[in-house]
């Protein structure tokens, strides 16, 4: 005897070993053998054997009309053999008996099931909606079909063109598009990045990476709402100071000037004025909205997109020729010993006399210009003459308040990788396009005018830092445990010492028209500066806001999505620089093994790290000279080989010098990462994933 029965969604057949009220035990043609709930059996017969009955059914299942079947099922609950007998004869076999179960079973759109071999035929209403929407169903998998052979003949439709973002990055996997793409990935076996490009999706490898970089960060475009620009208050008293600023030709935002006072006197007072927005801009405003929604200026050689809009920044920014609102810090030091003496934050108006641009100026301001004033150099600026002897005072006090920093950090600070200028010939001010012509500038860390504004800033930030923490005020400070390996610089609202820098505190105020955190810490440092003692009731964030928690949390991942998008694209020009100069070799130093792909060098004279095959022997520091491979500039990626070692493998003291600033785990770029999985399943749990 045989049994027809159900397991798991599935019809199988076999020959009864034993049988039971509740019970069978069966034999499948396998030889494996299965206990089955009597409920589960659905045909008992002795011929024909089991495989031969299955062949017939499934055969005869594929002929049924469903249709017709449903007209001939009555309104009320009936089983499959009954409509077997009206559906082919009354006498119909066992053959069409399980044939017809098998496409009734298969059919829930025309026949729900109700009971062990018993269906009840859909309504007609149901019944019409759900073939419209297999017909759609069947339309929709013919337009994958046709758009994945479209791929695969090199062609990319439109739209999958339109959204190749969505499609790569963060994509509805149920889309048709989406499946196209993994169709044709897996009917073409290429990775779907590979594929696109060969169809045409990717026209330009700059628009690729700046179209992908707004889809992530700016959906909406980057243009700004109309807004009213506000005025600052009226009543801000006028300093009794002339203060320049010191940035590059590039820079428009002006967020920071100096002044000096008192020179000859014995008594030096340092002004350090930043730009003061906060004065009119107010929590929960529009435009406070604004700046928390980009929370942050992005940069890229060529362009950048503001974190506040034009208008205001024109407001605010530092500019020479006016009196501009400003937050000032005035440190009084003993002229000969940089002693301090005093320090005090006003609000006032700082007129600014000059803006010095230092890629104009470093050949002259050298430290032996700022030390000899009987050097005289062709073609100095009369405005850099008349703040001669001040800013040898600031070089002066900069070079000792370095000093005691690197003392607190218990080692010197070790910068000796160059900084690099990106500047585009034929973009003016517009967007880049990816073919214009790149220079890449080389400028040494630390140079006097550099040295200059970065103490000045440390002092305003960590000053204002332990004042915010002195008044009970919160603040967004960055803090580092210490200089061991591993330990990172955080982000927090507590006032911690920062060991890599070499100060008690380090908050982040003096940028306030690049960055939020500092606009944030700008508001609190001017409720200090308005109410002393009772600043904590008066400012707009209080302690433990969770306010500020969230601010960090989100200037956090903006921060890092936008440095890393400016890294992509200087080393995107980087390579540009290589392929309009012919470039074919470099010479480095090893900064890290590779595991199997070698080692990792970076180059000499240009910000350029790669991946060097074959090189694993090398030791960290050693000089070589590179021989370039082909540039992929989709992945952002160049290989090399290694022509010649260039120092004295028996003399380490002849390896090239590391750089302490330098995170030599930096990644260097390879395969990009997308959310396109081919190797995932199409079942409907894996459709509804998130990507």
């Amino acid at each position: 005897m045989h049994a027809l029965f159900e397991d798991a969604g599935k019809f199988l057949a076999g020959r009864i070993l034993s049988e039971a009220d509740a019970s069978s035990q069966i034999e499948l043609a396998s030889g494996k053998r299965v206990k089955v709930k009597a409920a589960n059996v659905l045909l008992k017969f002795e011929k024909p054997e089991p495989a031969e009955l299955m062949a017939k059914a499934e055969a005869i299942a594929a002929s049924v009309e469903l249709d017709l079947a449903w007209e001939f099922a009555p309104e009320e609950e009936f089983g499959f053999a009954d409509i077997a007998r009206d559906y082919f004869s009354e006498s119909a076999p066992l053959s069409e008996q399980a044939g017809m179960l098998f496409a009734l079973y298969g059919a829930p759109h025309y026949f729900r099931r109700a009971g062990k071999g018993r269906f009840k035929k859909a309504p007609a209403e149901i019944l019409q909606q759900a073939l419209a929407a297999i017909e759609k169903k069947k339309q929709l998998q013919a337009q994958i079909d046709a758009w994945a052979q479209e791929l695969v003949a090199g062609t990319c439709p439109p739209a999958i063109r339109e959204q190749l973002y969505k499609i790569l990055f963060k994509p509805d996997k149920n889309a048709p598009e989406y499946k196209a793409v993994v169709e044709a990935s897996r009917s073409a076996q290429k990775a779907p990045l590979e594929l696109l490009q060969a169809a045409g999706a990717i026209d330009s490898a700059y628009q690729f990476h700046w179209k992908r970089f707004l889809f992530e960060n700016f959906p909406k475009g980057t243009a700004f709402p109309a807004v009213t620009a506000p005025q600052p208050p009226a009543d801000l008293p006028l300093a009794a100071v002339q203060a320049y600023s010191i940035d590059d030709s590039m820079t428009t935002e002006i967020d920071d000037a100096l002044s000096v006072q008192g020179l000859g006197t014995g008594t030096v007072t340092v002004g350090i004025h930043i730009a003061a927005p906060g004065l009119a801009i107010t929590p929960g405003s529009d435009l406070d909205k604004l700046g928390r929604a980009r929370l942050s200026t992005v940069y890229m050689p060529g362009y950048k997109i503001t974190m506040l809009p034009d208008e205001v920044v024109q407001i605010y920014t530092l500019d020479e020729g006016r009196a501009n609102p400003a937050v000032s810090l005035y440190v009084t030091y003993d002229e000969a010993t940089l002693e301090v003496k005093d320090k005090v934050t006003k609000l006032e108006r700082v007129p600014v006399a000059v803006n010095f641009r230092h890629d104009k100026l470093d050949h002259i301001v050298t430290e032996a210009w700022l030390q000899d004033p009987s050097i005289q150099i062709e073609n100095t600026p009369q405005p850099l003459l008349d703040k001669r002897e001040e800013l040898s005072f600031l070089h002066r006090l900069a070079q000792h308040l370095k000093a005691g920093r690197e003392q607190v950090r218990g080692k010197p600070e070790n910068f000796s990788r160059p900084d690099y200028t990106f500047r585009l010939d034929g973009n003016g001010d517009n967007e880049p396009q990816g073919h214009e012509t790149v220079s890449i500038t080389v400028r040494k860390r630390g140079a006097p005018l550099d040295l200059i504004v970065a103490e000045a800033a440390i002092v305003a930030n960590s000053t204002w830092g332990l004042m915010l923490a002195e008044y009970g005020v919160p603040g967004i400070y960055r803090s580092q445990a210490s200089l061991a390996p591993g330990v990172k610089v955080r982000m927090s609202t507590k006032a911690l010492p920062h060991a890599g820098i070499g100060v008690k505190a380090y908050s982040w105020a003096t940028s306030p028209l690049r960055r939020y955190t500092d606009l944030v810490n700008q508001w609190q440092i001017i409720a200090c500066a308005r109410h002393g003692a009772t600043a904590a009731l008066a400012a707009p964030f209080k302690p433990k806001d969770a306010e500020l928690f969230g601010i960090i949390s989100s200037f956090d991942g903006a921060y890092s999505a936008y440095n890393g998008y400016q890294a992509g694209m200087e080393r995107f020009w980087t390579l540009k620089y290589l392929e309009q100069n012919a470039i074919t070799e470099l010479d480095g130093a090893v900064i890290k093994d590779n595991g199997p792909n070698g080692v990792l060098v970076r180059a000499d004279s240009l910000p350029l790290v790669i991946s060097v095959a074959g090189a694993q022997a090398l030791p960290r520091g050693a000089r070589v000279r590179v021989k370039l491979g082909e540039i992929d500039e989709i992945t952002l990626d160049i290989h090399g080989t290694v022509t010649e070692r260039l120092d004295d493998p028996q003399d380490p003291s002849d390896d090239a010098p590391l750089d302490d600033s330098a995170d030599d785990e930096e990644d260097v770029a390879g395969p990009i990462a997308i959310a396109v999985d081919v190797n995932e399943s199409d079942s409907p749990s894996a459709d509804n994933s998130n990507p």
